[in-house]
């Protein structure tokens, strides 16, 4: 049986097989962004896998930038003061949405890299501790380091426990460093009287300072350094689920004795997750107070916790876009009740104060969006977005 062999070119080399129908398809499926067709590895774990995605995000970070300009300046600091919400949230996403270790201490985390940052940045002449280092590209590495290494010394209980006991032993860490942080004056200023923030100075230029010959006031160059800074980390966060890292800690995750079976090293893998979630924490820590300038031990308490917690869930646990999602719309909601809920709500007038309490309305709205979600819609916002994508891709045949 004889084998016809493809002609020669002039420079003898094989020509390039033309294009089959199915390979036509594989091109217009990644080029206009079909969920799951994929004929490799690299393909499915591309930081941005879909031409959609690519579009999508470039929009956003253009639409980001361009608020400055349309917003004003009070719902800017609320913008800014989200972002390093969405940052701490992050951190938080890792440790439990991607491997799925239960964490209600974030709160501390958080406290360490304040505190930190604070010290570092702070005036050696004033009355708390300070060593006068106001560049940023020193103390924020710092604040997310420092918080790193208590989180790698929280992280063998992690090996230890799991579920409700691992909740309730990082829910302890909260109350210990409530008490450490009021206790420790010459560090943090005392209760009720508190200490100055880090200085957001990078490279001699003071964000926080708007001068009279600048173009931008000073909350729209604190919005734009958080923006900045928010993309990079969730860049950061992107990248690590992609990974080898990332990948053990889904798998840790999904069925921790299956993966240690695989051969992951489970007390790593989870040190692992604590240490990085405990760096995002620092690092939100050290830039959420530089927007206001000052803050006390009583910041860092439960229902700070509470709300990050919220922002995962809510936002979508083990996503990075979702979390970003959750941590704007939780951290934005103040204002949505104050300026458009509150005003319009008669049964607030009924509550035991002279004036509609707005603080109660939130604290019932984060309750009662936690049990919505977790009930009708476990994957958040993220969720809702991927049923609306699948309905509007399948379109007309939507069932």
């Amino acid at each position: 049986m004889s084998t016809t062999l493809p002609p020669k070119t002039e420079d003898g080399s094989s020509p390039v097989a033309p294009a089959t129908p199915t390979d036509r398809r594989a091109k217009r499926t990644r080029l206009w962004g079909r969920p799951a067709f994929f004929q490799s590895y690299e393909q499915q774990l591309a930081l941005f896998d879909t031409w959609s995605k690519r579009v999508g995000v470039a929009v956003v970070v253009v639409v980001g930038f361009a608020l400055t300009q349309v917003f004003s300046d009070d719902i800017l600091r609320s913008l800014a003061l989200a972002f390093v919400l969405a940052i701490a949230a992050l951190g938080l996403n890792m440790v439990t949405g991607l491997a799925g270790q239960v964490s209600l201490g974030h709160a501390f985390f958080i406290g360490i890299g304040a505190y930190t940052a604070a010290a570092i940045s702070g005036d050696p002449e004033a009355r708390t501790i300070g060593y006068g280092i106001e560049e940023m590209w020193i103390w924020l590495p710092a604040a997310g380091l420092v918080a790193a290494v208590f989180g790698v010394i929280v992280a063998p209980i992690a090996t230890r426990l799991r579920g409700l006991y691992l909740a309730i032993v990082t829910l302890g860490l909260v109350f210990l460093g409530e008490h450490v942080f009021r206790e420790w004056s010459s560090l943090t200023g005392g209760a009720g009287v508190g200490r100055s923030a880090a200085e957001p100075v990078l490279f001699g230029f003071d964000f926080s300072d708007a001068g009279s010959d600048s173009m931008f006031t000073r909350d729209q160059q604190m919005y734009v350094l958080m923006l900045v800074l928010l993309l990079v980390f969730a860049l950061a966060a992107r990248n690590i689920g992609r990974s080898k890292v990332g990948r053990s800690f889904a798998a840790v995750r999904d069925r921790d004795m299956a993966a240690e079976m695989m051969g992951i090293d489970l007390p790593r893998t989870k040190t692992l997750a604590f240490a990085l979630s405990s760096f995002y924490a620092g690092c939100a820590g050290g830039l959420l107070y530089t927007i206001t300038g000052y803050f006390d031990p009583g910041s860092f308490n439960l229902l700070l916790s509470v709300q990050i917690i919220a922002m995962v869930l809510i936002g979508g646990a083990g996503t990075v876009s979702g979390t970003i999602a959750g941590a704007l719309f939780v951290a934005m909601l103040p204002t949505i009740v104050r300026n458009l809920v509150a005003p319009n709500l008669t049964f607030i007038s009924t509550l035991p104060s002279e004036t509609p309490n707005v603080f109660q309305v939130e604290q019932i709205l984060y309750g009662l969006l936690i049990v919505v979600f977790l009930l009708f819609e476990p994957r958040g916002l993220f969720g809702i977005w991927v049923r609306f994508r699948t309905y509007w891709k399948s379109w007309p045949f939507s069932y």
